[in-house]
């Protein structure tokens, strides 16, 4: 560390380093790195100073802030959402209208454990899997994103 003695025009000494001097200081008269008398005190305090903490306890409350944020706007409702749409789509029967993830309508005929026979037209059927059944068209069908 490289401290340089500084001498403002008012006749007051400072000990500052290096890396702290401003390029744009029009104050100071005179730099030299010739210790000034009694300098030697405040140079040695100012290397004995410990560095700051870096703000603790206010770092830790920002980050809890943070995460309790983000759980209550994004992880909650989404977990939520979730919970809703399985349990939709555990609670179809046959004969249910439903809505597929492609915008498809149809009517369920048979419901095996991983996907649907639905009906979209008379005698027009498809098989569909059950987790792209996204909503029922007698209400606002909740979408998934």
């Amino acid at each position: 560390m490289k401290l340089l003695f500084i001498q403002n025009e008012d006749g007051t000494q400072e000990v500052a380093e290096v890396a702290a001097i401003a390029e744009t200081q029009t104050d100071v008269v005179a730099i030299s790195e010739q210790p000034a008398p009694g300098a030697e005190a405040v140079a040695a305090e100012a290397a004995t100073e410990a560095p700051a903490a870096g703000g603790g306890w206010s770092f830790w409350l920002m980050i809890i802030a943070m995460i309790a944020v983000m759980y209550f706007f994004m992880w909650r409702p989404e977990s939520k959402r979730r919970k809703q749409m399985e349990n939709f789509r555990n609670n179809l029967k046959k004969g249910d209208k439903i809505i597929t993830a492609g915008g498809i309508y149809g009517t369920i005929k048979e419901i095996q454990p991983t996907s649907l026979l639905i009906e979209v037209d008379s005698n027009v059927t498809l098989r569909v899997d059950k987790n792209m059944v996204v909503g029922d068209p007698g209400m606002n069908a909740p979408v998934q994103k």
